[in-house]
């Protein structure tokens, strides 16, 4: 496999890079599908126009064996294909270096790597629930398990969390300088929430270490912008007919990408900006809130509404033109308003792109896939855009509706009464409530009063309760299609 991809450079751009002089100077927690088309691409294009070094060592903590498996039997190659509406381009991603996983190579190998010196950054894709932080507080979760069996036993930890305070540990104790902590997660201010995940770890661990890791730490924020959608058989058999060999590690992609980077590395950092989609700012919370409120906010409204009206993918759901009118208005009416962008941000031009990447047909993303773990999403992609229009009297009906969605959605079972894989970390918590109440309109205030999502104010206004309740019940009677309809 490893010659089989590397001699298949006619159906790919060959890198012009020596891949022999580069060095795992990144650590990167989550060797997943948007890491695969995003950073580790990114990187790969950077190292085509720059003479630097900066490899990556892939790391999956949980799960993903074979993945990792795969890509060293594949000397760490792997493909990219950027489907647009009408071509498809093939890359083959040649940045990274090594990879480990502590159910092969064990979790002191894991540490060593991290703690090497060699290593500046230590990047992560873990998802909103890796960081084992609480939703409503932004800090960590100290009754999370992950976080409860690493404070037992911090030498020998199992969270992202837990790994990183211990490797910095052993680089203070070995006089190593720190590395920076990098989040490329969908969270709102990744990197304020990094930050404070661990340092509220190591307080309770070593406060001097705290300390330490407090004065000499850089949790730099990140925007992360480009649809991947999970793996599929029909990828993986498209890319093999793309390229001419088989690629278990394979991903499609849109060719649109973005990543805005707030420029603070402690410890260096690679020039990213020269590829085209990245670049540095002093503050990524505007672009970070515009993407979360705009693209992942109209993204779980189609999701939710667009997996109970019977649609499988996104590109579906905009050939329903009530959905993509209701998509746009959702994008300029209900988020454009709350934000605060520097002066000559076209956020009008954004939202028709927005809608044109969704209306891609090469892009199958599932709209179960994107209506993951909803409870860890639902407070950065809404929670901001409704207190501001619940203070400023405005109209918030499409924001009421995709809440009322996803309250459908986690009750199981979708409008022909099949039952719905709900995958999220509060899924049994939900399974309850609707044991106890059924599918009836006094399940939302039960779902409205929890805490972590909703925290303590929304469940307090009327006004919202009943407009929740009123979308929950159109949904419930006339179907999703219908109440999307009535927007």
């Amino acid at each position: 496999m490893t010659t089989t991809l590397s001699a298949i450079s006619e159906a790919a751009k060959k890198p012009s890079f020596d891949r022999e002089k580069l060095k795992s100077r990144i650590v990167h927690l989550g060797f997943g599908a948007f890491h695969r088309a995003h950073q580790a691409l990114f990187t790969h294009e950077m190292l085509e126009k720059t003479a630097s070094d900066w490899g990556i060592c892939e790391i999956n903590l949980f799960g993903g064996e074979d993945l990792v498996t795969q890509l060293r039997e594949q000397d760490h190659l792997f493909t990219v294909a950027e489907k647009g509406a009408e071509s498809t381009e093939v890359k083959i991603v040649h940045s990274v270096t090594e990879s480990l996983h502590p159910t092969f190579d064990g979790k002191q190998a894991v540490l060593a790597k991290m703690a090497e010196e060699q290593v500046a950054i230590v990047s992560m894709t873990i998802t909103e629930k890796g960081y084992c932080a609480d939703p409503a507080t932004g800090r960590l979760d100290k009754t999370n398990s992950l976080i409860q069996a690493d404070l037992a036993n911090p030498h020998e930890p199992s969270s992202a969390i837990g790994y990183i305070v211990e490797a910095l540990r052993i680089r203070r104790d070995a006089n190593i300088k720190p590395f920076t902590v990098m989040s490329c997660d969908n969270v709102q201010e990744n990197g304020h929430v990094a930050r404070a995940a661990v340092l509220d770890f190591a307080y309770l661990v070593d406060q001097e270490l705290a300390g330490w890791i407090e004065a000499n730490v850089t949790f730099p924020c990140t925007m992360v912008d480009r649809i991947v959608p999970a793996a599929t058989p029909e990828t993986l058999a498209e890319i093999t007919k793309l390229v001419g060999v088989e690629d278990p590690c394979g991903i499609a992609c849109e060719p649109f990408r973005q990543w805005v980077i707030e420029d603070n590395f402690v410890n260096g950092r690679p020039d990213w900006d020269v590829v085209d989609g990245a670049k540095f700012v002093a503050d990524v919370v505007p672009f970070e809130e515009m993407k979360l409120r705009m693209l992942n906010g109209s993204h779980s409204f189609l999701a939710y509404l667009g997996y109970l009206g019977g649609y499988p993918h996104i590109s579906d759901t905009m050939t329903n033109e009530h959905y993509r009118k209701a998509a746009f208005d959702m994008m300029m009416k209900a988020q454009a308003p709350t934000l605060n962008m520097p002066e000559g941000t076209d956020l009008e031009g954004y939202a028709h792109l927005l809608i044109e990447r969704y209306t891609n047909p090469s892009l199958k993303h599932q709209t179960w896939q994107i209506a993951m773990d909803g409870s860890q999403k639902i407070p950065q992609r809404m929670g901001g855009s409704l207190r501001h229009h619940l203070a400023a009297g405005t109209d918030y009906k499409w924001l009421a509706m995709g809440i009322a969605g996803w309250m459908t959605y986690i009750s199981g079972v979708d409008e022909k009464a099949k039952t719905i894989d709900v995958r999220d970390p509060m899924v049994d918590q939900f399974k309850a409530l609707y044991k106890q109440h059924g599918i009836n309109t006094s399940v939302v205030r039960e779902i409205l009063g929890i805490e972590a999502i909703f925290g303590t104010d929304l469940i307090q206004n009327d006004s919202f309760v009943a407009e929740v309740t009123k979308a929950y019940q159109l949904i419930i009677t006339k179907g999703a299609r219908a109440a999307v309809a009535s927007l």
